[in-house]
């Protein structure tokens, strides 16, 4: 009896065992979400416009079904006095759109004003119904008057400064205002001497597209062909692309510029000059520019032992297109060697970098030394002669 207590006993344990290892079908079966309620949604990207006056406004409607397959119809529960509205799918107009379940079809709405509008906010509301279920789609266009298009043009600088030898750059801004893209053409009244070029990005031209409210950056080059007086050269650039026009006043403003050389009185750059004696030489400064030198102050640099100075050693102004003359005082070495040096004559303006010819000087020795060597030869001479004449007869 004991034993066949412990064998159930020990059977129970089992089995509870068993149940406890091996789950239950129920317990191992993944939980089935509910089906979802069928529901319905009409929805638009934009559902908040700004329309223009007498313009019509067409939006694409999404109506999804949830759930189920859906029959919807379409209809406007608000809709202005004036205004007309009509559903259009698949090139037709329509009043219901089939809808598969737990997915969405697209439908336009073509909004039509009245002749008489006026500016203002109008309210619109779609409604969709399938069955018992229903949605609304609030709609609000503000209605304005048409801004007119515009072309206009500006630049960073109305006027530029720059020498007679400058390219003049500018840059302008050209803006499309309208909501067409034009083909824009530019031209200038270029002022005499210089020669005018449009680049857009980097290249050369003068017509290309400028989109719907849009700006393109223009660089405008004014290149100097001539030598040019000092003084402002306005001239006006201009824009046209349709029935649209835009136009700007620019100014180039050309700064005078000294341009000295050194010469000679006769245009030579040369000259004579005795060992260990001053001699004097003309130097002539032009001024060829178009601005006048100021405060021209003289200097040289010349072989080892000679000294060189000026009178004036400063001139005072060289008007453009003028010319001054200085003297150049300079005395060679007292040993120089007979032949020709090289002497560079420097004029510095005041406000301008200097400028440099190189003169030759040509170099004789004294004529006493001549006269000296001369005498030495003919005492040599002579002493030569009364040897020969002494002792020759001997």
């Amino acid at each position: 009896m004991k034993r066949i207590i412990t064998l159930l006993f020990s059977g129970i344990l089992i089995l509870a065992l068993f149940a406890f290892l091996v789950p239950s079908p129920a317990l191992a079966q993944e939980e089935t979400p509910p089906p979802a309620q069928p529901g319905l949604t009409i929805s638009t990207t934009y559902p908040s416009q700004v329309a223009e006056l007498g313009e019509n406004v067409t939006l694409s409607l999404k109506i999804h079904a949830i759930g189920e397959a859906q029959t919807v119809s379409l209809e406007m529960a608000d809709l202005p006095e004036g205004w007309t509205a009509t559903f259009r799918g698949g090139g037709r107009i329509v009043h219901a759109v089939y809808v598969d379940a737990d997915s969405t079809e697209n439908v336009t709405l073509r909004l039509e004003p009245p002749e008489n509008a006026e500016s203002g906010t109008c309210e619109f509301t779609v409604r969709a119904s399938a069955g018992r279920l229903k949605a609304e789609l609030p709609i609000t266009l503000m209605v304005q008057e048409k801004v007119p298009a515009s072309l206009t043009l500006s630049a960073d600088l109305l006027t530029i400064k720059g020498s007679p030898k400058t390219t003049f750059r500018y840059n302008l801004r050209l803006e499309n205002s309208g909501d067409e893209e034009i083909m824009v053409n530019l031209t200038a009244d270029a002022p005499d001497g210089f020669l005018l070029k449009f680049k857009v990005a980097g290249k050369e031209t003068t017509s290309f597209p400028l989109g719907a409210n849009s700006t393109k950056t223009v660089t405008l080059e004014l290149d100097p062909i001539v030598e040019l007086s000092a003084g402002s050269y306005p001239f006006t650039v201009y824009a046209a692309g349709g029935s649209l026009e835009a136009k700007i006043d620019l100014t180039a403003e050309v700064v005078g510029q000294q341009d000295l050389s050194i010469t000679g009185p006769d245009g030579l750059l040369s000259g004579k000059a005795n060992a260990g004696k001053e001699t004097t030489l003309p130097v002539v400064v032009r001024n060829t520019g178009t601005a006048p030198a100021q405060g021209v102050e003289m200097s040289a640099s010349a072989p080892t032992g000679w000294t060189v100075a000026f009178d004036p050693e400063i001139i005072p102004e060289i008007a453009a297109g003028d010319q001054a003359e200085a003297t150049m005082i300079l005395k060679p070495a007292d040993k120089a060697v007979a032949g020709d040096y090289v002497v560079t004559v420097r004029a510095h303006p005041a406000d301008s970098a200097s400028v440099s010819a190189d003169f030759r000087i040509t170099v004789a020795t004294s004529t006493l030394w001549g006269i000296v060597g001369i005498a030495l030869i003919a005492v040599a001479v002579g002493v030569v002669a009364m040897a020969v004449a002494r002792y020759g007869r001997r």
